[in-house]
């Protein structure tokens, strides 16, 4: 696989501030017709955080990592905490509707389109998924959550539920991080939602363990590559 380790900003319909920052695993001309992989990061992280992944996934994909649109602490992020008086479930969606112009003005040089999230990155692979259920041939969530919210015309989750998108939750019981609460809304919303397989990896933390990354890699395999 060629890396190609400088962020490039991408450009289509969409507004120039609109536009995210990404880092791309393949030259432009290597992309056509490859599946797509999306990497979503944490909060306070960036696009280089989850990027080094690329190399221990399915190589078949094309693999961007992308910036989320708001400063946090040393990196960015996809929304304000919860815990944050600016939060709102509109910050969420405003994210998600910028995210997703910018997945569709790249999308049709590619197979299909796959999305992994890490921690707060999963809540806005979740949210994408949500918004537009027969977009996404496969999510990856990692020490990750998704948003309480009912479906609401936003979020399709009566068309979601009835797609049945395959979905990987790994995550450690003990993840010192991500709230009890947070975490029993989405496993029952993820069992009631989607095709699931979820994972537990004991002493992983809020983390990504080597064990997991394999489990993803073969999880990939078989819900997208199989099926191309």
């Amino acid at each position: 696989m060629t890396t190609a380790p400088s962020p490039e900003p991408l450009s289509a319909a969409a507004e120039p501030a609109a536009e995210p920052t990404v880092l791309w695993s393949r030259d432009p001309q290597e992309r056509a017709d490859s599946p797509l992989l999306i990497l979503l990061h944490g909060y306070g992280a960036d696009e280089a955080d989850l990027f080094s992944l690329a190399g221990m996934l399915p190589p078949d994909f094309t693999v961007a990592s992308v910036r989320g649109p708001e400063r946090a602490g040393p990196g960015h992020a996809w929304f304000p905490l919860r815990s944050d008086i600016s939060y709102s479930l509109d910050s969420v969606k405003s994210s998600t509707t910028a995210l997703a112009a910018w997945i569709d003005s790249v999308r049709a040089r590619h197979s299909s389109v796959v999305l992994l999230g890490f921690s707060q990155g999963m809540c806005a692979a979740t949210s994408l998924l949500r918004h537009r259920p027969r977009d996404y041939a496969a999510v990856v969530g990692l020490s990750g959550f998704a948003v309480p919210a009912e479906g609401d015309g936003f979020f399709r989750d009566e068309e979601l539920a009835a797609e049945k998108v395959p979905v990987f939750w790994g995550r450690d019981q003990a993840d010192p991080v991500i709230p009890q609460e947070a975490v029993e809304f989405t496993n029952g919303w993820l069992r009631d939602h989607t095709n699931l397989t979820k994972v537990l990896y004991a002493g992983v933390g809020h983390g990504i363990s080597q064990q997991e990354l394999a489990h993803v890699k073969e999880f990939l395999t078989m819900t997208v590559l199989r099926n191309r």
